[in-house]
């Protein structure tokens, strides 16, 4: 990839993030001003000390004026953006890179999403015009393909293959049940996941991402200037973005075991960030867990475990939020829930809050390490878009 990336010449200087959940007494300019202050409040700044701002939304408005007005914000440059459940990793993508430029001293992303009073469960997207030959699948039904292509290529019987995902699932709502901002804040057995509803082919309720109102926000700066803000910054190491081109629906080869904008990502991140071994190089890992096979198959996308082992290393609680190599401690998009516009921004927060130490004590991980990552997908197995981030507590 062409990136030549901004390691150590940005910092995340400030942060904020509401609870995800289905507020029905609170909107998307509540929401909005929620994460905003908490962030504002953060870094030790002003709305107005703020020099442009990058607001990120898949289907809660349209223009940078959705920021604007109920921020109140006077003559400042406000950009919308939306690249599916990428949304908000795009927005703080986009304000970085234009603090790294030299345009602005003092950039912030929002991301927020207000979706669960609309009247419609799912993600409401609007009908393109197309040729007749775009998928016509749901989304859980797109991604239940991954389970059974997974498991034949590798040999990963039903009922064992069952007993990973539930074991994915079973993790990740262990995890939200510990975070007070999370949607979702109950253990769940892996005997409730197996038994729960069928979704689409052998995905259940609890293998599929609960859907949520939420804001988060982060404000950066240049490297250099980071202490002026806060005594630990956390240090953009690399940034990596992709979008597919939907090949692989038509594609013959594709088997579904992988997602190839994932991977292709996280080598370019880790090779910004000069990383090497990201499985003992990194302190924990914020994943798009919107199914529980996505989960499992990102395990190896990212390299945190070898072609046709990550159901092993699952099972072996690596995972866990005590184990090895911590995946989604907050609850991920599974429990802590997923307003699209919000998730990536999200997941920056929870790298915010570990590496600072900042966690609720039943639930900060234990490790030495200052790398995390986060990562964000949007699209189906075979047409994503792909973003993958690294941040540290160090220069250098």
């Amino acid at each position: 990839m062409a990136s030549h990336g901004i390691k150590d010449r940005v910092a995340i200087v400030g942060m904020g993030c509401t609870r995800f959940a289905e507020h029905w007494d609170k909107g998307l300019d509540d929401l909005i001003v929620e994460a905003s202050e908490d962030t504002f409040a953060s870094a030790g700044v002003t709305k107005d000390d703020v020099d442009a701002y990058w607001f990120g939304t898949a289907q809660s408005g349209m223009s940078g004026i959705t920021l604007a007005r109920p921020l109140q914000l006077e003559g400042k440059p406000v950009t919308r953006v939306e690249n599916y459940c990428t949304t908000g990793s795009e927005a703080l993508r986009a304000a970085a890179y234009a603090v790294a430029s030299g345009a602005y001293d003092v950039a912030m992303a929002v991301g927020a999403e207000k979706v669960k009073d609309s009247g419609y469960q799912g993600l409401n997207a609007f009908p393109i015009p197309n040729d007749g030959t775009a998928r016509t699948l749901t989304a859980a039904a797109m991604f239940s393909m991954v389970a059974p292509a997974y498991g034949k290529k590798y040999g990963v019987g039903e009922d064992e293959l069952t007993e990973v995902l539930a074991r994915i699932s079973w993790k990740n709502h262990q995890n939200g049940a510990r975070n007070p901002r999370a949607q979702f804040r109950k253990e769940v057995s892996t005997e409730t996941i197996c038994a729960s509803p069928r979704v689409a082919g052998r995905l259940g309720v609890f293998d599929c991402a609960g859907v949520a109102d939420g804001a988060a926000a982060a404000i950066v700066v240049r490297a250099e200037d980071a202490h002026r803000y806060t005594d630990k910054p956390l240090y953009i190491k690399a940034l990596s973005f992709a979008a597919g081109s939907g090949a692989g629906l038509i594609d013959p080869e594709y088997d579904y075991t992988w997602f190839p904008e994932c991977a292709l990502t996280a080598e370019d991140a880790y090779r910004q960030a000069g990383i090497t071994d990201p499985r003992h190089q990194l302190a924990m890992a914020e994943v798009h867990d919107c199914f529980t096979p996505t989960e499992l198959v990102l395990m190896e996308d990212l390299g945190f475990a070898e072609r046709g082992t990550a159901w092993k290393e699952v099972l072996a609680g690596t995972f866990d939020r005590t184990g090895e190599l911590p995946v989604n401690p907050d609850g991920g998009l599974k429990s802590f829930g997923h307003p699209v516009g919000a998730s990536g921004l999200r997941m920056f927060f929870e790298t915010w809050l570990q590496l600072r130490r900042e966690a609720t004590p039943e639930r900060q991980i234990d490790t030495d390490r200052t790398l995390a990552l986060t990562h964000n997908l949007g699209g189906y197995p075979g047409e994503m878009v792909s973003f993958v981030s690294v941040v540290g507590t160090e220069l250098g």
